[in-house]
């Protein structure tokens, strides 16, 4: 008996096994000690020492390469056991979850939708019996999970922060004279590690929905806009993301955004597959909801279907062609990553040559990534009387936006050299101070340019059609007694990042911009505010660094400044830590990866990140720091 015991406790220890690809499996003990020598084998195994338990770890070489698989229920496993062997066996790699339905009875393992949403907590759930009164017989039993919820993934595959306590009940019955569960969970309940191991985050991509801006607009209509879900890593991810592509976009982004699949677009065959091929190309058969689209409609098809899987290659090869086939084989259209150009998001985005900031003299300067001295910009901005406390500059880098040292006024002007006259006020704030004055302005990529008024009186968001043109006011949601401080519009003018303060906090969020009305009287709007770094109780500035992810530097409850990249959706980006410079200000990233972070901090002026590199100074008294946007 006593025997029995213990071997129950060890399964519990111990649930899963693990397995290198290619290798022979290993049991959770041996995966301890091994430790970090996972990959290239045990050097040697200790024979003896205590066996201690190993939580998993975020992001890790070793989760990159592990496959956990689910152990089956033990003969007279208890409820509590048995709840914790069924959680355990959720966590597997398994596609269909085989084994974590023999943790349930034969009518539940019927019922139980496990992707019906997924629950992510802080940690594993606690498990404890419960009481039930109404059992009279002995036959039933309740289990209660408890813990801390930070997010919810629904069906769709999008990602909802959502911090609160977490309690759910699950119940057992006998089934012979096994315990098996009866009243499984809705979907699954994953710790955070646990589900930052199985899931990873892709973009969808949709067109930009631009309603009265579409004739206007300097890149036309093929402006797509990323829509960030989370598929399994492991488990056929290629065509988990093509099925969630033509799904639609998620709800958030939906009214926004618009697909060129027909509605009811689906694989030509429920149980296919689909694979890069050798040349790391894509082929997708369809079903006859998409046969007689236009060839024009078909390379829009296949443009949001390359920049959905692009990031999906073997190693860093990016996908170099689509293929859209009829049911029948024949083929709808091709694009060739080299033709998808005409759609890439960088085409709004922009391919920055400078990074900008603020000198001393309140004049405009600029940098670039092989120089070390910031040199004045071309124009009146980069004269001696500029009297700037902000900038923006339009993706081309052929304007640029200005906000005076005292925040009462904005200007528009080209950088050009030639022209000492920066022209008439556009907008101007009647607030009297920097901090009721004008937020730093912001371009899209789409030529509109973005500023708030902080004015208490009349606090107002516009944009500047054309960045000189007519001053529309967007419709803002309430902010429940919260003000704008800073603002930044992504390059395909469909969202907004705002940092809020409320209540002495600053939180930052993302806003969608729905457009309508007509060309002459646009009907602009900020709807369904989000937060975006839920984590952080104070967030003291940010940029955006991606097609969906931001940089953000900010304030846990511990109040140390942190700086982090965080995804549209409020989780937390899949990129190697970046080491923040103390007291930062402000910063400024490009959607382009590759180039180099720029920040204010309160110590060393303007600082600068460049490859391979540590943070340096440029220039000692500068301030506001930006890429074109």
């Amino acid at each position: 008996m006593g025997a029995d015991r213990a071997d129950r406790a060890d399964r519990r220890r111990f649930r899963r096994r693990v397995r290198r690809p290619g290798g022979r499996g290993l049991s959770a003990p041996v995966l301890l000690a091994c430790g970090a020598l996972l990959l290239s084998g045990c050097a040697s195994m200790p024979d003896s020492g205590d066996v201690r338990r190993v939580d998993s770890s975020p992001r890790s070489d070793v989760d990159s390469q592990v496959r956990v698989y689910g152990v089956s229920p033990g003969k007279g496993e208890q409820p509590a056991e048995l709840v914790s062997g069924f959680l355990e066996a959720t966590t597997s790699d398994e596609e269909n979850f085989g084994t974590a339905k023999e943790y349930l009875t034969k009518s539940a393992s019927k019922r139980w939708q496990p992707f019906a949403a997924t629950t992510v907590l802080d940690q594993a759930p606690d498990v404890r019996v419960e009481t039930d009164p109404g059992d009279r017989d002995g036959n039933g039993k309740t289990v209660v999970l408890s813990g801390k919820r930070i997010a919810v993934v629904d069906e769709t595959h999008a990602y909802k922060p959502d911090e609160q306590p977490y309690e759910e009940r699950i119940h057992l019955t006998l089934s012979g004279s096994e315990w098996r569960i009866d009243g499984p969970p809705r979907g699954l309940i994953l710790g955070e590690s646990d589900f930052q191991r199985i899931y990873r985050s892709v973009n969808k991509y949709y067109f930009a929905d631009l309603g009265p801006d579409a004739e206007d607009s300097k890149a036309g209509d093929n402006v797509l806009v990323a829509d960030p879900v989370y598929v399994r890593r492991r488990i056929d991810p290629v065509t988990a993301t093509v099925k969630a592509l033509l799904d639609g976009p998620t709800g958030w982004l939906e009214p926004v955004v618009s697909s060129s699949f027909p509605r009811g677009a689906a694989l030509g065959r429920r149980d296919e597959r689909l694979s890069l091929d050798d040349s790391n190309a894509l082929k997708i058969r369809l079903n006859e909801r998409a046969a007689r689209i236009s060839a024009a409609r078909c390379a829009r098809m296949a443009a949001q279907t390359l920049f959905t899987v692009q990031d999906l290659g073997e190693g860093s090869s990016e996908v170099s062609g689509v293929r859209l086939e009829r049911q029948n084989g024949s083929e709808l259209c091709a694009l060739s990553s080299d033709a998808a150009r005409a759609y890439a998001p960088d085409g709004v985005e922009g391919h920055p040559r400078h990074q900008y900031f603020v000198d001393s003299e309140n004049r405009m300067v600029r940098l670039s990534d092989d120089e070390d001295r910031p040199q004045p910009v071309p124009g009146p901005f980069g004269a001696g009387d500029a009297g700037l406390g902000s900038v923006a500059v339009s993706r081309d880098e052929r304007d640029a936006a200005g906000v005076t040292s005292d925040g009462s006024a904005l200007y528009v002007t080209e950088l050009a050299s030639g022209s000492d006259d920066r022209g008439k006020v556009r907008v101007r704030s009647r607030g009297g101070s920097v901090e009721h004055g004008l937020t730093a302005p912001s371009w899209d990529g789409l030529g509109g340019l973005w500023v708030a008024d902080r004015d208490p009186r009349q606090s107002r968001l516009l944009r500047l059609r054309g960045g000189t043109g007519p001053a529309d006011e967007v419709r803002l949601p309430k902010l429940d007694g919260g003000r704008i401080t800073a603002l930044r519009v992504s390059a395909d003018g469909s969202r907004i990042a705002m940092l809020v303060k409320r209540s002495g906090h600053t939180t930052l969020r993302l806003g969608r911009i729905e457009r309508r009305g007509t060309a002459d009287a646009p009907k602009l709007s900020v709807g369904a505010l989000r937060a975006v770094a839920p984590k952080l109780e104070d967030v003291d500035t940010f940029s955006w660094a991606g097609d969906s992810r931001l940089v953000v530097a900010g304030r846990e409850s511990d109040g140390v400044q942190q700086l982090q990249y965080v995804e549209s959706d409020g989780s937390p980006a899949n990129v190697p830590e970046v080491p923040g410079p103390n007291g930062v200000q402000s910063i400024g990233a490009s959607e382009d990866q590759t180039r180099p972070l720029i920040a204010e901090t309160r110590e060393n002026g303007i600082v600068r990140l460049l490859p391979n590199t540590d943070w340096k100074t440029v220039d000692q008294d500068g301030s506001a720091p930006v890429y074109p946007g």
